[in-house]
């Protein structure tokens, strides 16, 4: 019989608001919440402190409800550098211990630590040994879930917090895990939920318990995947960071700071943002085969539309304008309510070697050796050396800030492994 793996999910405790307070000690043990400028609409709540969470207060919701749940509240504002910079550091202390680490976002990661016993000891012994120096280095707490299979590992790090260790092993699965409700499975989505509800199944123990072949005739592969989670049968590995991961998508969106009417100021608002995706997918070396556009009224009713290029791009001038023939063809402002909040998103994502070669090689090889100049520009001295006409002296070309925000991630180190759904 082969030995389970030994799986640990490290989850950095409220990471936005810990790191915030690490940078201004003085609001240490009081409430704060992270947040976006609720004079440009960006006003819900990206995370809180311990105290803040204790108050009630939930990531997501609206500045104006938390306050009304505490009064006294702190607002800070994201710093996405420092974020940047403090989750490099932990990731560098995870691959002191294994090579095999999977980032699931820049706050939370799976580390393989099967086989490292003589190093480190058990695996809760190592978890001890990697929550240690992540305090003692950067001053941060986190939670560990310690499993056999990524899905329990990940169940184990959410059950207690903050500054915790879990261990979910093949002896206490059935205790510990299936009597949680089934929406606290990763990848159960509401919508999963519901459907799974109206069939009976409220726990995770009901899921593993139901026949694989009902959830495959409902759910498809979906179905058969969840119940090998509950089962703690999928076997996944987790991926070495040395190896490169393909998202499905890349994409970037905002909430403007004022209603948009026309498409003049939509087609500011999609070049800033596909400024971002393209040199996204040029550091990941990757081409799109579409371009999909997400967008939300002032009554807060959506739409997506979704086309394809005729050849894949890593351009940000095809991206834009595919985008916005998409929006022209779909959108009349004449008649519809003004939009509040643009999405775009690039998908169909191929390796760039891995592209065969169109009609357009020259002007696509032109526009690719232009943007990837330009990127060049951009590590050295910021996002904002460069503009495209389009966007400047613009309301509604995203803030530099935020638009530098979410380049920082990109600029001079790139996490292979890390996916931007």
């Amino acid at each position: 019989m082969i030995d389970d793996p030994t799986i640990l999910h490290v989850d950095i405790n409220n990471f936005f608001a810990s790191v915030s307070i690490l940078l201004n000690p003085e609001l240490k043990g009081k409430p704060v919440v992270v947040c976006g400028d609720v004079e440009k609409r960006h006003g819900i709540v990206l995370a809180k402190s311990e105290q803040a969470k204790k108050a009630g207060i939930k990531t997501a919701e609206t500045v104006w409800s938390a306050k009304q749940k505490v009064p006294g509240l702190i607002l800070v504002p994201p710093d996405y550098k420092k974020y940047s910079e403090y989750s490099r550091k932990v990731y560098e202390i995870f691959t002191r211990f294994t090579p095999d680490v999977e980032s699931f976002g820049m706050d939370e990661s799976w580390l393989d630590v099967t086989g490292c016993e003589k190093l480190w000891g058990n695996g809760e012994q190592t978890a001890q040994k990697i929550k240690d120096i992540i305090r003692q280095e950067t001053g941060l707490t986190v939670s560990i879930g310690v499993s056999f299979t990524k899905v329990f590992a990940k169940l184990g790090s959410d059950m207690k917090k903050p500054d915790a260790i879990t261990v979910i092993s093949r002896e206490n699965y059935k205790d510990k895990v299936w009597p949680l409700k089934v929406s606290e499975m990763l990848f159960v989505g509401r919508h999963t939920e519901e459907k799974l509800n109206a069939m009976g199944i409220f726990t995770i123990g009901d899921l593993a318990r139901c026949g694989k072949g009902e959830l495959k005739s409902r759910f498809g592969k979906t179905g058969e995947k969840i119940h090998s989670y509950a089962n703690g049968t999928d076997g996944e590995k987790v991926e070495s960071y040395t190896h490169i991961h393909i998202p499905e998508s890349v994409g970037n969106g905002t909430t403007t700071v004022e209603d948009v009417t026309n498409i003049k100021d939509a087609s500011s608002v999609i070049f800033a943002l596909s400024e971002v995706i393209a040199f996204r997918l040029r550091a990941y070396g990757l081409t799109a085969s579409g371009v999909s556009l997400d967008m939300r009224d002032n009554t807060l009713n959506s739409f997506c539309r979704q086309a394809r290029f005729d050849f894949a791009s890593d351009s940000a001038f095809d991206i834009a304008t595919l985008a916005i023939s998409v929006l022209k063809s779909n959108y009349d402002f004449s008649s519809r309510p003004p939009l509040r909040t643009i999405t775009v998103a690039a998908g169909g994502l191929k390796s760039r070697e891995n592209v065969q070669q169109s009609l357009f090689d020259e002007e696509i090889y032109k526009n690719s050796k232009l943007e990837s100049s330009i990127d060049e520009l951009r590590r050295k001295y910021g996002f904002g050396v460069l503009r495209r006409g389009v966007t400047i002296n613009s309301v509604f070309s995203c803030d530099a800030r935020e638009i530098e925000d979410e380049f920082i991630p990109f600029g001079k180190t790139i996490s292979p492994s890390t996916d931007d759904n």
